[in-house]
């Protein structure tokens, strides 16, 4: 597998389609049977080689028709409009995974998806807190989301999970939290109340850093 020499430190934002706690992190069938979801960074420091990729944002809206170990996915990443010619392909070769080792997340998302949608080039807004376990993600036209604490069903009070995955490959340590999610691009589909995770992530070509 080629490497090259890149790392991407940032704010990670996993929502999906399934009930809190996300069985794919334990090994276990989506909630529903097939995943619909989004994935994607608030990039703070970055570099793929010498060009630099810090304040950059990337997503990904993926559609699994079973558990994501079984293949077959579909995927449409949205590039920040923001980056040049030179950053944008930077951010294709990290995401293609064929610059990571097997195993790490973006070798293992190249094979499991099979159908890969044309990408999206749009603004991208996003409000982001790790702790308060919010964040608030905006790309018009494509995709919007929101996440909020998981709320106790009969006091409202909020309610906090934290899971660490000590030899996680997407990463380390997550809030858990509820989101909302509106995909109106290549992969349609709508949630409420659906799982979130929100992490601090850094991604090199050997895995999840940290």
């Amino acid at each position: 597998m080629a490497q090259a020499d890149w790392r991407i430190e940032g704010d990670w934002i996993k929502n999906c389609s399934c009930a809190y706690g996300c069985p794919c992190d334990f090994n276990a069938r989506p909630t529903n049977g097939w995943c619909k979801g989004i994935a994607g960074m608030r990039i703070q420091n970055g570099h793929y080689g010498a060009t630099r990729l810090d304040g950059l944002s990337f997503f990904i809206v993926v559609h699994f028709p079973g558990a994501l170990h079984e293949g077959n996915g579909q995927a449409q990443p949205i590039i920040d409009e923001r980056a040049d010619p030179a950053q944008r392909e930077a951010l294709f070769n990290i995401l293609s995974g064929q610059y990571s080792a097997e195993g790490t997340l973006f070798h293992i998302f190249s094979l499991i998806v099979t159908t890969m949608h044309d990408p999206v080039f749009a603004p991208i807004e996003l409000a982001f807190d790790k702790e308060a376990r919010t964040a608030t993600l905006r790309i018009p036209g494509v995709l919007e989301s929101e996440v909020e604490p998981i709320r106790n069903p009969v006091t409202g009070a909020q309610h906090r999970i934290r899971v660490v995955i000590p030899e996680g490959f997407e990463h380390i340590e997550g809030e858990i939290a509820s989101a909302n999610i509106r995909s109106s691009g290549a992969i349609r589909f709508d949630t409420t109340a659906s799982h979130s995770t929100l992490a601090h992530v850094v991604q090199t070509p050997q895995g999840v850093a940290a």
